[in-house]
């Protein structure tokens, strides 16, 4: 194995987008190897650059590590007396599945019930980015959008739901380009059922 490495370049950087420089380097040698290993020559014009460029996505992809989605919530919680059903829906959604590196994306819709007080709506759909850009099953990021909401609010109940398209079924394995996945995961007031049919019923609605 070469032990060249890829430097890190700083003008290489899209505006706004900062990277660790050492990571940046090291992700940048490790694809520069996996090229060679698919049979490519990393060194060709067109491939000269992709190492570093690889590093620097997946790096953005995957931000939401360094993200912190209950502190999100608590930056803007205000008291209101508010009791009725809180509705983002349509958030869009881009993730890597964790077993193929492939992107899976589609929308969140999320709800609550406040319970004495209200979160910025932006920070509801900053919640769905922070989990979404990690290595991630659609299950789990179910899960873990409705727990943050839950035990960062205490509201009198949430709801999740996710539809998304999987590349890792549209473009290997079964190849099914059409298919659509949906999880969802409620809560408190939620688990009532006619709660839970007004929230399916509003976000299947086109009152926008």
């Amino acid at each position: 194995m070469s032990d060249q490495r890829l430097t890190y370049d700083g003008d290489f950087c899209p505006a706004g987008e900062h990277f660790n420089e050492e990571n940046t380097t090291e992700l940048a040698y490790h694809y520069r190897e996996i090229l060679r290993l698919l049979g490519e020559d990393p060194e060709r014009e067109g491939l000269e650059k992709t190492p570093l460029r690889v590093a620097k996505a997946m790096q953005f992809m995957t931000r939401g590590y360094h993200q912190d989605p209950e502190n999100i919530l608590r930056s803007a919680v205000f008291k209101e007396d508010y009791k009725q059903m809180v509705i983002v829906k349509d958030i869009e959604l881009y993730s890597l599945c964790e077993h193929h590196l492939l992107t899976f994306y589609g929308r969140a819709h999320v709800a609550y019930i406040p319970n004495g007080h209200v979160t910025g709506l932006s920070k509801l759909a900053r919640v769905v980015e922070a989990y979404a850009r990690r290595l991630q099953v659609q299950e789990r990021l179910t899960n873990q959008i409705k727990n943050c909401i839950q035990n960062t609010l205490h509201p009198l109940g949430v709801a999740v739901v996710i539809e998304a398209h999987h590349l890792c079924m549209s473009i290997r394995g079964v190849q099914k380009q059409n298919s659509i996945t949906t999880t969802s995961d409620f809560s408190g007031a939620f688990e009532k059922l006619a709660t839970r049919e007004e929230f399916i019923r509003l976000i299947s609605s086109k009152l926008h």
